[in-house]
């Protein structure tokens, strides 16, 4: 199985390792020490040393409760990043749900777009050009694109969680919004899904999901695993999930590597991590065993 992306032609069939590269001052998981453009791509470089496939550059923090960015922020913190970091021989993703973002870093050369709202998202301002995703992404010739499942939205998703089979409305959804993407005359071969854990639903439904995964693939769509230093991780190990201070975080490492690793043997194509060379490892002992 391949991905098609902008510039690449991914090769699905060994675990692609994808490298988180925030370039925000308020991330969960690493707190601005990226926020620069030279410290992010100091960043970039070293997850490429440890063995990233891919890397996913975003702008924008959307853990629970979060508010979001003024669009030109966002476009002043990634738009410097994603200029160099395509000169530097990986695969570029770029985690954004605003279209403007999209398109400008598709002008800029990135691979993959890499959406949490999975192309819903539309600009209810009205000094903004009326612009979506699923135009951005359905009239370029060939990028990549994450469709994810959120619940709600960052603010709001973790007051009221999802009901029901959680694994039976993600695989829905997914299904429906990428059979919605090929509508608009995008290859099938450019779609990964994500079931989004953490967004909008309980740490009991986040396991489901992972239990369940196989479930998530029936329609062959590739499914990207991003478990990497969620707080549901911490709540079955016992780590403190409500300071989520720096150090706390990187306790999280060890479960989220064995996350990676279950969603992997489960049947991930990729896996969406802060610890690159830490999963790199792992996945190398579990290829062993093959």
């Amino acid at each position: 199985m391949k991905w098609i992306t902008t510039r690449f032609l991914i090769d699905l069939t060994t675990p692609q390792i994808m490298g988180i590269v925030n370039v925000t001052p308020d991330s969960f998981s690493d707190g601005g020490q990226h926020a620069s453009t030279a410290a992010a791509l100091r960043h970039c470089e070293k997850l490429i040393n440890e063995g990233a496939d891919i890397l996913d550059i975003g702008g924008e923090t959307t853990r629970p409760g979060s508010l979001s960015l003024p669009l030109e922020e966002e476009l002043t913190r990634v738009l410097p990043v994603v200029r160099e970091a395509v000169r530097l021989g990986v695969p570029v993703s770029v985690d954004t749900y605003k279209p403007q973002v999209m398109q400008a870093v598709l002008d800029l050369g990135a691979d993959i777009i890499n959406d949490i709202w999975a192309l819903r998202w539309t600009d209810s301002n009205p000094a903004v050009a009326p612009l979506d995703g699923l135009q951005v992404v359905s009239r370029h010739p060939s990028c990549g694109v994450c469709l994810m499942h959120m619940h709600r939205e960052p603010l709001t998703m973790q007051s009221a969680p999802m009901e029901g089979d959680v694994v039976a409305q993600v695989r829905l959804f997914l299904d429906q919004v990428a059979q919605n993407l090929q509508g608009q005359g995008v290859d099938k071969g450019r779609i990964v899904i994500d079931p989004g854990i953490g967004f909008g639903k309980t740490v009991a439904q986040n396991f489901a999901l992972l239990k369940r995964q196989n479930e998530l693939l029936t329609s062959g769509y590739p499914l990207l695993a991003g478990w990497s230093r969620k707080s549901s991780l911490a709540a079955v190990t016992g780590i403190d999930s409500i300071s989520e201070t720096i150090l706390v975080v990187h306790e999280r490492m060890v479960p989220s590597v064995a996350a990676a690793l279950l969603a992997v043997e489960r049947g991930a194509s990729i896996v969406r991590v802060h610890d690159v060379r830490e999963t790199v490892q792992a996945i190398k002992v579990l290829n062993a065993t093959k």
